[in-house]
């Protein structure tokens, strides 16, 4: 492996398997070493593709989404990092074959000929999965970090993921700008105890790597110890192993070798292992405690013999790391690093908003129901609390669309307007258009929308001009006459009264059934009643001119507002005004064309065309 660095200020990588939060701080790390393009030059996403929104700075910028690795690869030749968030289990996303698990999306990566460098964040995968990615690696000189790893970063350049935590860490262990000590460790958490311990007592790390605790890494704490060795601005190496495995004897043999020719300070933990009357696993699938080669004891002593500076205590690391670095500094090996001030990260808005730094306006108000508790309320009541106390479909719509909850009689009438209004036959013009859109091949929305639009003053939209104009009348005291004969003068047909089939001799069952559940249920019919007194006039002068089921539901909701006693008369005429009468038919009849579009594509009914002899061809 050796060689020397692994990135620069210039580096891209390809991220694979979207995660936000991490991409983000790669994003806000660039931001704050002055990197002119972001880091991230593509996120892979098996199945998806398009743009992810993120920040890069103050500027909101689109990252390209791949759904293969080589589509990537192919969109973005200079990205030569490869960053992989895949678990180590396979995935099976809707039978997409790309969904790849670390190991074999990580494979699929490093035979990229613009891949170089790849990372593995997973923890558990297969032991002999890695050993085919560390043999594929070596023998194409490529670098494997991971698995099991946090990542890497090189100071003031460029990091891998989640390395080195939150904004602030990053800051206060001045990785923000390049220092002079190369660190590798096998844990990612410990990781930012150094960076830390590190930025105290010297001027800070050039490169640290986590290579990542199972037991068989992609790379060694010496292959990163040779690469620092090869780096010109780093002057000093700290080693940070753990008890399991033999990993820190190829830094042992390194050492005497003569092949490290910069100051090592390395520091084995697990010495409390011995503590321990039986063999004890660490947090590390690598970390275990077994036979004396494999002890930290052991290897500090090894690491110590072979020349590297090994304090007697994990305790006493830090002070070992200042006393090796003060004495570089004395030897005039290191030029002071200029300290700069990195720019401020711009804070999310809702992270601002949370902390009461700022306020900001609501885009949308809603007053009808709430997401953001434990469950979703409508108009106040939980969700649970609906289901609990059995209510119904009109006990919803009556918290959705009144804000409040309705006397059981008035969602019943609700329930009974809707039964009735689902559908009235395949003949109508809302069922023909549902038809035909179905049998066009269209999809249940398009079926579905295409009979809506139809509805209007001349289909099913007189419900609202029903109520408006019947308690107008009723209100002004207007007699049957008067109301009929002004609307006849102003050439408005009355809504509400008028049908195409039912007669005087032949009344409309659905009017008949609402009418009976009112006069035994409300307490007030007052508005029906004058509805009634009209069609009785209207039927004088024509035989069809009946009390339709648009003028039945309008009168009689009116008595329902008026009635409950829970309307003021401003909240009654703007319910009428608004719509909300005509959308009890929306609801309603959106049954019935769900279940023609349904019916049609049940009977696979072949495309609708009219039949000539049904049009009347003239000039």
């Amino acid at each position: 492996m050796a060689t020397g660095q692994l990135f620069s200020k210039t580096t891209q990588a390809l991220f694979y398997n979207y995660k936000q939060l991490p991409i983000q701080r790669m994003l806000d790390f660039d931001f704050l070493c002055g990197r002119e393009t972001p880091s991230v030059a593509g996120i892979i996403n098996p199945g998806s593709e398009g743009f992810q929104k993120l920040f890069f700075g103050q500027e909101e910028i689109a990252i390209p989404v791949h759904s293969t690795i080589e589509a990537a690869c192919a969109a973005h030749p200079t990205a030569d990092v490869f960053i992989n968030f895949a678990s180590f289990r396979r995935q099976v996303v809707l039978s997409i074959p790309s969904n790849l698990d670390a190991a074999a999306s990580s494979m699929s990566a490093l035979k990229q000929p613009t891949i170089r460098v790849a990372a593995i964040i997973a923890e558990g995968v297969p032991e002999s999965d890695t050993k085919q990615l560390i043999a594929y690696a070596k023998a194409n000189n490529k670098v494997v970090i991971g698995p099991a790893t946090v990542g890497g970063i090189q100071a003031g350049a460029f990091k891998i993921g989640d390395t080195a935590g939150t904004i602030d860490n990053i800051i206060h262990c001045k990785l923000y700008r390049p220092g002079s000590v190369g660190f590798v460790s096998k844990s990612g958490g410990m990781s930012n105890e150094l960076y830390n311990s590190i930025a105290r007592v010297t001027d800070g790390i050039y490169e640290g790597i986590a290579i990542g605790g199972d037991v068989f890494p992609g790379s060694t704490l010496s292959d990163h110890v040779l690469r620092f060795n090869n780096i010109p601005q780093v002057k000093m190496m700290v080693v940070l192993g753990e008890l399991g495995g033999r990993d820190e004897y190829s830094l042992v043999e390194a050492l005497k070798q003569g092949k490290v020719t910069k100051p090592v300070v390395a520091w084995v933990s697990g010495t409390c292992a011995r503590l321990f009357k039986s063999e004890v696993q660490f947090g590390h699938a690598g970390a275990k405690s077994g036979g004396e080669m494999d002890s930290a004891q052991a290897k500090n002593q090894a690491l110590r013999d072979a020349g590297a500076v090994v304090p007697t205590s994990y305790e006493a690391f830090e002070l070992a790391i200042e006393e090796t670095f003060d004495k570089i500094i004395e030897e005039g090996k290191i030029t002071p690093v200029n300290e700069v001030t990195p720019p401020q990260i711009p804070e999310d808005l809702n992270i601002a908003i949370k902390s009461g730094k700022v306020r900001a306006p609501t885009h949308i108000i809603s007053t009808i129901s709430d997401d953001r508790g434990e469950e979703p309320c409508y108009a106040g009541v939980p969700m649970s609390s609906i289901v609990e106390k059995g209510f119904g479909v009109g006990d919803v719509i009556s918290l959705l669309w009144f804000k409040r909850s309705l006397p059981r009689y008035c969602t019943h009438f609700i329930e009974i307007c809707i039964m009735l209004c689902a559908d009235h036959g395949p003949c109508v013009s809302g069922a023909h258009n549902t038809i035909v859109t179905a049998r066009a091949g269209k999809d249940l929305v398009s079926s579905l929308v295409s009979g809506l639009l139809t509805i209007g003053p001349r289909f099913g939209g007189a419900i609202d001009d029903a109520a408006r104009y019947f308690k107008d009348a009723y209100d002004r005291g207007l007699t049957p006459y008067e109301f009929v004969e002004s609307m006849k003068k102003k050439g408005i047909r009355v809504p509400g009264i008028g049908h195409r089939i039912k007669r005087g001799d032949n009344r409309d069952k659905r009017v008949e059934l609402l009418q009976q559940f009112a006069r035994t249920h409300f307490p007030s019919v007052k508005y029906m009643e004058y509805a009634v007194q009209v069609e009785t006039y209207t039927l004088s002068k024509a035989n069809n001119l009946v009390l339709n089921v648009d003028g039945a539901i309008g009168s009689l909701f009116l008595d329902l507002l008026a009635g409950s006693g829970m309307f003021t008369k401003q909240e009654i005429d703007e319910i009428v005004e608004i719509g909300y009468l005509n959308g009890l038919f929306v609801l309603a009849r959106s049954i019935g064309l769900i279940g023609h579009t349904f019916d049609q594509k049940r009977l696979k009914q072949p495309l609708y065309r009219h039949p000539w002899e049904d049009v009347l061809y003239t000039k």
